[in-house]
């Protein structure tokens, strides 16, 4: 009886300490920002990401295929339609990139841009 008294105890310890440590310290999910592509735009046409942290970039296509390429930030990728496309980037570089598509997708195609701001 006393081994199952001092086992809850400490088991009530462990669960205590691990309920103390601070949400900044356990393992976090990226933050996700959602993206639309359509003729002949990205919605939102404009991003801030933050230097050095992580993010999922989760893009749609509404209708055709469509490309998202931004070389300083390595994302080179299709968005078909009706799938959803997940890019992970974690800026090293701070500044105002230019993503573009790169798939035809019709006639305004070369319109089709979409600027990163990456901050400090």
């Amino acid at each position: 009886m006393k081994r199952i008294s001092i086992l809850c105890t400490f088991m009530f310890f462990v669960c205590g300490l691990v309920l103390q440590v601070p949400l900044h310290l356990r393992a976090q999910e990226p933050k996700v920002i959602e993206i639309t592509a359509k003729r002949f735009a990205f919605s939102p046409n404009e991003i801030t990401l933050k230097k050095g942290e992580t993010v999922k970039l989760r893009i749609v296509s509404e209708d055709v295929t469509h490309g998202l390429y931004l070389k300083p930030l390595k994302i080179d990728a299709d968005i078909q339609p009706g799938k959803s496309t997940e890019i992970m980037v974690t800026p090293q570089t701070a500044g105002k990139f230019t993503a573009i598509c790169d798939h035809f997708c019709g006639v305004n195609h070369g319109n089709m841009k979409m600027t990163v701001m990456v901050e400090e």
